[in-house]
């Protein structure tokens, strides 16, 4: 059985949606349980409608305490074999929970990676939203003390992700799952990034929490390149290069990042590691300020993007389909960032 979670807060525009589409399943063995994160508007009403009509569809109720709390509440209540979050804004298509339990089933996998854009990631993924993220329940059981941070918002999935992913290699990929994300003004992620000093509160969060984390495992010195990555990928690449901020914020977080790096990464990271993080994120450790990296992104930004439109073009011309068909997601994943 599958355990699929929903945590709700006042989405009475996009639960019905996300309910029947996973009512709409071709697996049909599951639950589905419902976090009712205190909302205010119909968005319970919705949700009972579907509890009278269907025995497998459960809704709890808290007072309102953050999507984090709320996915732990459904986790705790969950009885399935395999364990998927689906945002309350969002849907899956109708194949997506029988060929991730298939992609599992076949690896004996702890975790199956879902989703053609993030293949790229693999084979060692460094962190996952949690539309990506479909996962054992007793990998999960033997690991019960790692849970979604509260009080983090945004990068709450992507910390969950990444503890995680410290404890296992036996990794999936599911290349068929289609998930339907919704993007609205009212997301949680989408006013964070709007508020730069928000954004480096939560970062300084994050920062604390690996720390702490890694100090409790003793995974310093055995797992550097994995932390290193995560900084890359989440501090520094989806916050300071994608999110708004004022000159004083830039080398506020710059600060931030190159100190925790060179207090808890540094000494345990050797030089062909080093080598293995991207050029800008390399750079960006090394500058004296942000308006010296700024002017060497911008630059850089430039060469990169000639260089990404050769490379779509010649991979035309390599026979292997899963090859290229792998070349050409990383490719484009790295498009979307440089038109950030």
């Amino acid at each position: 059985m599958i355990s699929i979670i929903i945590p709700v807060f006042n989405r009475e525009a996009f639960i019905q949606y996300a309910i029947e589409s996973v009512l709409r399943q071709s697996m049909q063995f599951f639950e589905l349980i419902v976090i009712d994160d205190g909302s205010t508007d119909r968005s319970a009403e919705i949700i009972k409608h579907f509890v009278k009509n269907d025995s497998r569809v459960h809704y709890y109720y808290q007072p309102n305490s953050g999507v984090s709390v709320a996915r732990n509440h459904g986790l705790a209540k969950a009885q399935g074999d395999y364990v998927y979050f689906l945002d309350s804004d969002d849907f899956l298509d109708e194949s997506f929970i029988k060929t991730s339990f298939d992609a599992a089933e076949e690896a004996e996998a702890d975790l199956v990676v879902v989703g053609s854009g993030y293949e790229s990631r693999l084979p060692s993924p460094m962190a996952l939203p949690t539309c990506a993220q479909f996962w054992k329940h007793d990998f999960l059981k033997k690991n019960r003390d790692i849970q979604f941070p509260v009080g983090i918002q945004p990068g709450e999935d992507g910390l969950f992700s990444h503890f995680l992913l410290t404890k296992t290699d036996r990794i999936a990929f599911n290349g068929q799952g289609i998930y339907h994300y919704r993007s609205h003004e009212g997301q949680n992620h989408r006013k964070a990034a709007d508020d730069g000093d928000r954004t480096i509160e939560v970062i300084k969060k994050w920062f604390e929490l690996l720390r702490t984390f890694y100090e409790k495992e003793s995974f310093f010195s055995t797992k550097s390149l994995h932390l290193a990555q995560f900084v890359a990928h989440e501090p520094f690449e989806y916050r300071y290069l994608r999110t708004a901020l004022s000159d004083e914020q830039k080398q506020t977080l710059m600060d931030l990042i190159q100190n925790f790096f060179k207090q808890h990464i540094q000494p345990y990271l050797g030089l062909n590691d080093f080598n293995k993080l991207g050029e800008p994120f390399r750079y960006f450790l090394q500058s004296s300020s942000y308006v010296d990296f700024d002017t060497f992104y911008g630059d850089w930004k430039i060469r990169r993007t000639k260089q990404l439109k050769r490379n779509l073009f010649l991979l035309k011309f390599i026979p292997v389909k899963s090859y290229r068909k792998r070349m050409r997601a990383q490719f484009r994943e790295e498009f979307s960032l440089l038109q950030s």
